[in-house]
């Protein structure tokens, strides 16, 4: 009897519509860089990604849970393993009183348009964050002086050795730009998060003025993932870069943008290895400069 493939098992198990083999990730990310992965695939809803996380741990093979890889530089080189991508199934939105339940492939703006909808306050910030809401309470994605720690109650996380628990918000352990899942390596399969009764025009309006301050300031008309640096304590990324006159500098295609100098754009055609020269390149000179040593807020995946 002939041997079964990894990629003919996954196709068994998800159907062969929901199996890519050597799937560019360029494709899936907001960056538009990163080589193949070894299979792509996309579990139809949460308890097929769960089996396939299980069938992954138990044929011991490397995997990545992708939402809209809008924080994530892809190597080159691409990655080795199975990448899961819950952004085509699992994204399950509703809302039940004051509570608004999202699946981790749901997009932020989805959430907050949903609260919008239904007259709830304290997602207006989350409107213009371009990421899912997994990836998101992974860094306790925030702007403009709000982020999820403000409304999250409870999140199902998926532990690396395959059970699946309920976290409250205190063991979520979220602070800026963090949460115990960057420790523990969970995935988040859902959250819940508790929101307050508002004017529907006052949220809209506040929404509109929010995302209108985005447009102005930061640099949407090019491929990016975003703040490509952390806040240091008692200083802003931007304003130490720019000060170390790094605005404008490239490597290959790879700049520090213009506009807004904590956003490293894609100019069209920068690879992972521009981008990441380029990381480099700004944090030794604004430690030169200011003494400060800035830390990337972008996560790497592959060979670097």
């Amino acid at each position: 009897m002939k041997k079964m493939t990894l990629f003919s098992e996954l196709e068994k198990l998800l159907g062969k519509e929901n199996v890519k083999r050597n799937e560019p990730l360029s494709g899936h990310t907001t960056f538009r860089i990163g080589g193949p992965c070894r299979a792509f695939v996309t579990p139809e809803g949460k308890e097929a990604f769960l089996q396939t996380v299980r069938f992954l741990k138990e044929k011991r093979e490397p995997f990545f849970v992708l939402g809209r890889g809008s924080n994530l530089l892809v190597s080159d080189h691409g990655f080795g393993g199975v990448v899961l991508s819950l952004r085509e199934h699992v994204k399950e939105v509703s809302v039940s009183g004051t509570v608004i339940t999202a699946e981790g492939g749901a997009l932020l703006f989805d959430v907050a348009k949903a609260a919008l909808t239904a007259g709830l306050t304290g997602m207006e910030f989350a409107s213009g964050i371009p990421g899912t809401v997994g990836g998101g309470l992974v860094m306790n994605a925030g702007a403009y002086g709000s982020d999820l720690s403000g409304s999250v109650v409870s999140a199902e996380i998926l532990l690396p050795d395959g059970t699946v628990r309920v976290f409250t918000k205190d063991e979520l352990e979220l602070s800026y730009r963090h949460s115990v899942l960057q420790e523990n390596h969970g995935t988040v399969l859902s959250a819940e998060f508790q929101l307050t009764p508002g004017d529907p025009g006052a949220i809209r309006a506040l929404t509109e003025e929010l995302n209108g301050r985005r447009r102005e300031k930061q640099p949407l008309e090019f491929p990016s993932a975003g703040s490509t640096f952390k806040r240091p304590e008692g200083y802003f990324a931007g304003k130490l870069i720019e000060e170390a006159g790094l605005k404008g500098v490239r490597v290959g295609d790879a700049e520090v943008s213009e506009k807004h100098a904590g956003f490293i754009i894609n100019r069209g055609h920068a690879t992972a290895a521009d981008v990441d020269g380029l990381i480099r390149l700004v944090i030794r000179k604004v430690r030169e400069n200011s003494g400060v040593t800035l830390e990337p807020e972008v996560l790497y995946l592959g060979e670097f």
